[in-house]
């Protein structure tokens, strides 16, 4: 992605090349900041407000300062105008400040959209599991671990994204030990068996998509049962097909997993109608 503009929380617009952060902020030092990922259609962020609640339930989590909510839908709004760019992928950040006690620091940043998704959802993606060796359900009576916190401390994330690069795949899936199904680094994780769909359950600790969410309610508009819950890798490789979702990558086809096909090896029925339905949501005022 390319960084189109920058908003920063007391300064409002910076040149994309100026420095932003001080070097002792708690967000480089240790990771300790919140932040939030959204695409941006004809000029507006879609579901914005489930973003910056979400950031501030993360940031609690965490123990950052409250995040000041109005001042990063000013950003946000600010970000988007200097960029000028309708179809954009912004993300917004709130940092613990300086360390030993500084004030948060807010930041709106505007990038283009990837330019390779298109072909990947055209094609479908290739995944690998990974896994984290946790059990089950530990992230979710483990608050320590952070399960479902969007936060900067995302080194392992972008670690399994490498690792399946490496192994000739496009993205991951966590599992948990038993082979249970998590989500990918970035994504939430769906599959489909005749009208079912499957998709694990929040109690598991992962993220609680706003994609995700908009897609549970299409699924039912379309005459799908959607199951949330706990389940083995296996039922997920059997699938008829496979997909996962995010708020810059939406829905994603996948035609692949740990080298062999997932259904019928080409992206499926669902993801289609529900990559149509969500672009549909956007694009309702």
């Amino acid at each position: 992605m390319t960084l189109l503009a920058v908003a920063v929380g007391g300064r409002g617009i910076v040149d994309p090349d100026e420095p932003v952060l001080n070097a002792d902020d708690e967000a480089l030092l240790r990771g300790r900041a919140a932040f939030e990922t959204t695409r941006v259609y004809a000029g507006s962020p879609f579901k914005l407000d489930e973003h910056l609640a979400r950031l501030a339930g993360s940031a609690a989590r965490i123990g950052l300062p409250p995040v000041d909510v109005e001042e990063c839908g000013k950003l946000a709004r600010s970000a988007l105008d200097a960029a000028g760019e309708p179809e954009a992928v912004l993300r917004l950040y709130w940092t613990a400040g300086r360390e030993g006690g500084g004030r948060p620091t807010a930041l709106a940043l505007v990038s283009s959209v990837p330019t390779q998704l298109e072909e990947l959802r055209e094609r479908g993606i290739k995944l690998i599991a990974l896994p984290l060796g946790l059990q089950a359900d530990l992230r979710a009576f483990a608050p320590w671990l952070l399960g479902g916190v969007k936060s900067t401390s995302y080194a392992v994330n972008m670690a399994a994204e490498a690792e399946a690069k490496r192994r000739g795949a496009d993205d991951a899936v966590f599992l948990a030990s038993g082979d249970i199904v998590l989500e990918g680094p970035v994504t939430n994780v769906w599959w489909r068996v005749e009208r079912v769909l499957y998709t694990p359950a929040l109690e598991l600790g992962i993220l609680a998509g706003v994609t995700r969410a908009t897609l549970i309610a299409e699924a039912a508009r379309l005459g799908y049962e959607v199951r949330e819950g706990v389940f083995p890798l296996e039922d997920m490789a059997a699938a008829e097909e496979v997909f996962t979702s995010s708020s810059v990558r939406e829905v994603m086809p996948a035609i692949e997993l740990d080298g062999k096909p997932v259904g019928a090896g080409s992206p499926g029925e669902a993801a289609r109608e529900l990559q149509t339905r969500l672009r549909a949501c956007a694009s309702s005022p």
